[in-house]
Formats: structure tokens, C-alpha cells, sequence
């Protein structure tokens, strides 16, 4: 028997890794021969560049950047040197999470230290990237993280312009020096989940900008800044950036990524699929077992579970998906390509107790050891 085993982590109790490592115990309790191919999965978004850099044996490299309001702060990526590529999270540069509730402010927050995140990992061999664009707390359209990359955007002054989405209207040209032509020969790979466009009433800020801190006065000096800035990229550089798909996530690093760094904006899950080669074992495989923390409703919408479902469907091959918790509409995905699913729960326990690590881990290898035993009995 060969089993595919790609579990996302359970947030707050276990990384990817050792769940992965629970769940191949449980096989082995009842098919000790059974051959287990384990993927550290993610879906691009918090907790990728570890999970990958955990599964694919590289290293977390520390550093100093420039924070979303423009103050220095303690971030990392990933690298894998051998493959020379590197991951990174936008949100460890400018993430929501960086700041106060009382801090967001999207006239003010800058992707720069994301540049310079893509800067020291290329001076450190990187020449792949992989980008989770997920939890920025940014609206600059990339213009922040392209400055630091060698791009100057200046005023009608010749100054640089300022950081943040409230000075995108200030753009008066755009110029590519040497220092930026160097990303020329770069893979851009971007894990991005949405589809929104760069402005307008379904782009960046109307659809993104309330949870980043703007008010509907703020809406309207974003949205024209990035109109603005798009049509100063289509002029200066010749790009088109105003209707790609994806192009407003992440405050518009969609865009930029796409037009200016020629990057792919791809299925967050898919991606670290493909990176992995999980399809390869998928073909010959008889079983797979995936989960996460939580599986819901939204588990169907680009997570590890679907992910998976998607590729183990194209096989023919059996699911089944064991979760942290369970909830009522968590059972449509037996519709959604996933055979059955599990919660890993087996008394009542306080979210606490619940997600202590220990007892997530154990509770993860007894499920799958029931399932497993369940198999037996018709092999």
C-alpha cells in the first residue's frame, strides 16, 4: 500500500511537519509495510516559507527591514540553496499583524521591506522565488517594495515619492536603473488566491482597504492612486497592469509582480504542489489523507484539503481529510471530492486543552489508526 499524506498545520498547535509525522504513525500502527510519501504542505499563505523550508531541509534567514509604517523591524524568508530559491511571505514585511488596529493606515504602509526581503535573498544566490502575498496591511501597489528593488518613481520634483498609497497620485515618471535589471532573469512565482483587479469598485482598496484601516474618504484617494499609478506604468514602461486578474491583491503587489517582475500569479495550493512534486507520487499512489485545523465551508476555496482532493481526484485516488475541529458544513465536502472526513476530537475540551500540541499529535495518529483499521477489514 502507498500512501500520500499532506497535511496543512493545525494554526496555533502543530506545523505541518509533525502532523504529517502523526499521521504516518497511525498508518504504520496497522500497515507497518505500507510505503508513506509525506508533503509539508501549505497554501501560500501564514506559515508557508516555514512549512517549505521544514520539508524541503533549507533555512530560515533572519534580517532587518523596513516596517509598513516605515520603521525598522525583525523579519525572514526562506531558503532553499541548493534549488537557490528563496519563499517569501509578504506579511512578514508588511503584515496586518505588524501593527495596532490604531496603526493601519494605508496612505502610509509600504511594501519596501518586501523588496528588500527579495534583494538579500537574491545577494544570498536566490534566483527562484516563491511569494505569499496573504496579510499585507499595504495599498502602495508594489511601488514600496520596487523602490527598494531599484526602481525610482519620482514627483514632478524629481524626488522620490513618498511611502505608502497616498502618494501614488504623485507619480510623474517611472525610470529602471541597473540595480533593477539585475531581477531580469528572476522566477517570480506568486501564490495568490483572488481575483480582483487593481482599482475600481471590485479592486484593491474598495475590496481590501476597510480591514486595512481606510474610511470611505480614504477609498477614493486610494483608488485613484492606483489608477494613476497604473496609467503612469502604461505610458513610462510601456506595461499593462489596470485588468490583470489577481493584480489587487495584496494592495496591488499583484500587479507589480505581474507587470513589472514578469511573475506568475498562481492557486496558492497548487503552487507548493507543484514545487513539491506531489503529482508525480500521486500516480501510482492507493490513498491519501490530508487536514487542517479547522475544516468548514472554506476548506473548498483554495486550502491544502481541496488542494489535494483536486490532484488525488485526478487519479481516481481515495481521500479522506481529519480536522482539529469540524463544522456542520464541514460534511459538504464529501461533495467537493473528499470521501469522508474526521474530526481528531474524542471528549469535550476547552479550545486550550484542545490545541495543545501533545494532544493534537496523539489524537491525530489514533484517528488515523481507527481509519486505517477500517480499511483492514474489507483488504
Amino acid at each position: 500500500m502507498k500512501v500520500i499524506v499532506g497535511m496543512d498545520s493545525f494554526k496555533g498547535s502543530l506545523p505541518s511537519v509533525d502532523a504529517n509525522h502523526a499521521v504516518e504513525n497511525g498508518i504504520k500502527q496497522v500497515f507497518p509495510g505500507a510505503v508513506v510519501k509525506s508533503f509539508a504542505m501549505a497554501d501560500g499563505g501564514e506559515g508557508t516559507a516555514e512549512t517549505l523550508v521544514d520539508g524541503m531541509n533549507g533555512s530560515l534567514v533572519k534580517m532587518t527591514v523596513t516596517g509598513p509604517l516605515g520603521t525598522p523591524i525583525e523579519s525572514s524568508y526562506g531558503l532553499i540553496k541548493d534549488e537557490r530559491l528563496a519563499i517569501i511571505e509578504v506579511a512578514s514585511a508588511c503584515g496586518l499583524t505588524l501593527l495596532s488596529k490604531a496603526q493601519l493606515n494605508p496612505l502610509m504602509t509600504t511594501t519596501y521591506g518586501v523588496g528588500e526581503l527579495i534583494n538579500h535573498a537574491y545577494n544570498n544566490g536566490a534566483r527562484k522565488f516563491i511569494i505569499g502575498l496573504g496579510g499585507s496591511s499595504t495599498n502602495d501597489g508594489g511601488v514600496g517594495m520596487l523602490q527598494a528593488m531599484g526602481y525610482e518613481f519620482q514627483d514632478s520634483d524629481g524626488n522620490q515619492v513618498a511611502f505608502g498609497g497616498g502618494s501614488l497620485s504623485s507619480i510623474y515618471s517611472i525610470n529602471q536603473t541597473v540595480e533593477s535589471r539585475k531581477f531580469k532573469d528572476c522566477e517570480f512565482r506568486v501564490a495568490c488566491d483572488v481575483s480582483n483587479i487593481l482599482y475600481g469598485q471590485q479592486g484593491a482598496s474598495y475590496i481590501f482597504g476597510p480591514q486595512k484601516g481606510a474610511d470611505s474618504d480614504m477609498l477614493k484617494v486610494l483608488d485613484a492612486g492606483l489608477k494613476h499609478y497604473a496609467d503612469f506604468t502604461s505610458k513610462e514602461m510601456g506595461i499593462e497592469i489596470s485588468s490583470i486578474e489577481g493584480g489587487g491583491a495584496a494592495g496591488g503587489l499583484g500587479a507589480a509582480f505581474h507587470g513589472y517582475l514578469n511573475g506568475q500569479l498562481e492557486s496558492g495550493v497548487e503552487l507548493i504542489m507543484d514545487v513539491l512534486g506531489v503529482e508525480s507520487e500521486m500516480e501510482n499512489a492507493d490513498f491519501v489523507i490530508t487536514g487542517e485545523g479547522r475544516i468548514d465551508a472554506q476548506t473548498s476555496m483554495g486550502k491544502v484539503p481541496a488542494g489535494m482532493a483536486g490532484l488525488a481526484g485526478k487519479y481516481n485516488v481515495p481521500i479522506i481529510a481529519v480536522g482539529g475541529s469540524l463544522t456542520d458544513d464541514a460534511y459538504n465536502l464529501n461533495h467537493h471530492g473528499i470521501n469522508a472526513v474526521f474530526s481528531i476530537q474524542n471528549e469535550p475540551l476547552s479550545i486550550e486543552e484542545a490545541m495543545d500540541s501533545k494532544r493534537t499529535r496523539t489524537n491525530i495518529e489514533r484517528t488515523v489508526e481507527q481509519v486505517m483499521r477500517t480499511l483492514k477489514i474489507n483488504l
